[in-house]
């Protein structure tokens, strides 16, 4: 028996849900990639990415995923045999790490706990330690969709700030742009990376690429600049060069329009939309890990993110097996455990173009899910969802 037939809800941390008009937006003719509309686009574009990442440094625009923005900033900036620090907090600051060893990058990790968000001063202690400026750039995530970590990125610059030491920091906003506050220039972030699958409501297929002063400073020196990549071949005065080639047009109408929407709902609201529909997540997952058989990666509450819920499964609980009945009964699919969580755990996300409805349809397909595989957890999460929204969003 199922109840799955209908409208399928996607609670998977990327790709996540793209609005109906940014569809809508993309289902046209193409136009000339040279001169006309698509220029303007472009530019509105760029704009646009500006007044989200909060800078007033350049932007580019790349036919990738988020991999191929990670690439995109170490090569700008970095040359063979530079030391960058990587800094642990899940599995993606590792994997930035890991591509910059590709391109013959020395790679050094500060060990990180998978449950906890980066110590800042440890980085201080690692970088004061650094007296000859080995260290070229700093590597860090502000949200790990693997492990649900949320960084404090602004307390990570006063920790590099207070060693004093000169290495260019990159974040990776990836799981985490147009969820909770970013502030490239106030943070003194040199070069930030995104991609359009997650808070942006796009569908996966554009990677973006925030450079500050600083950055732009060390691309005049990089030796690991290719031509695909390269910042000063897209500040080329033809407008195909601002792609290195034919323009990914239909997304770039797409992404207009879901940046219309962006500034339309306004980012505050956005966060705060964010941090009420995370709430009603961690209010049912609290209640559920009474029962002994699932508990939350993070665990410390401030430093859950805003955007993904990563739930662990203790005891021989089986995640995969939550997890197949919400999608095949009930028409949920939850994101899995991935990298040292993989069969450990399951995620929910909750970022991007989602809403109450969607948050309290998935997590009651969960407690379906857990009550039918007589899987032990506490009763009322989904009420506990409930009360935290009727309390964060009043009548009046």
């Amino acid at each position: 028996m199922t109840v799955a037939h209908g409208r399928p809800f996607l609670a998977i941390p990327g790709p996540t849900n793209v609005p109906d008009s940014v569809l809508n937006a993309m289902h046209r003719a193409a136009v000339d990639i040279y001169t006309g509309e698509l220029v303007g686009i472009t530019d509105t574009c760029r704009d646009g990415l500006k007044k989200v990442f909060r800078t007033e440094g350049r932007t580019y625009i790349y036919a990738s995923n988020g991999h191929g923005a990670w690439e995109a900033a170490l090569t700008n900036v970095l040359s063979r045999g530079d030391t960058v620090l990587v800094l642990e907090s899940g599995r993606f600051a590792r994997g930035w790490g890991e591509m910059a060893e590709v391109l013959d990058v020395t790679v050094e990790v500060l060990p990180g706990d998978w449950r906890r968000a980066i110590d800042p001063a440890a980085v201080e202690a690692r970088l004061k330690d650094d007296r000859d400026g080995t260290i070229k750039a700093i590597l860090v995530v502000q949200v790990d969709t693997a492990s649900g970590v949320a960084n404090d990125i602004a307390a990570i610059r006063r920790a590099i700030d207070a060693a004093g030491h000169p290495a260019l920091f990159m974040v990776d906003a990836i799981a985490s742009l147009g969820t909770m506050p970013f502030e490239m220039d106030a943070w003194g972030i040199d070069v930030a990376v995104t991609g359009s699958q997650k808070g942006l409501m796009m569908t996966p297929g554009l990677g973006f690429v925030g450079a500050g002063p600083k950055a732009i400073a060390a691309h005049e020196s990089a030796g690991l600049r290719t031509h695909y990549w390269d910042w000063t071949a897209r500040e080329g005065e033809e407008h195909y060069q601002k792609y290195c080639g034919t323009p990914p047009e239909h997304m770039l109408f797409g992404l207009n329009e879901a940046l219309r929407l962006l500034f339309e709902e306004g980012l505050e609201a956005i966060f705060q939309r964010h941090r009420l529909l995370a709430g009603a997540v961690q209010a049912a997952v609290s209640e559920w890990a009474k029962g002994g058989a699932l508990d939350f990666n993070v665990s410390a509450p401030d430093e859950r993110s805003p955007s993904v819920t990563t739930v662990l499964t203790l005891n021989g609980t089986d995640p995969e097996a939550i997890r197949s009945y919400c999608e095949d009964r009930c028409g949920v699919t939850l994101g899995s455990g991935i990298g040292g969580l993989s069969g450990k755990a399951f995620r929910i996300a909750h970022m991007g173009y989602v809403n109450a409805p969607m948050i309290l349809g998935t997590l009651g397909a969960l407690e379906v899910a857990l009550k039918a595989l007589n899987v032990p957890h506490g009763t009322g999460g989904v009420q506990a969802a409930i009360d935290h929204l009727a309390a964060g969003v009043p009548a009046g």
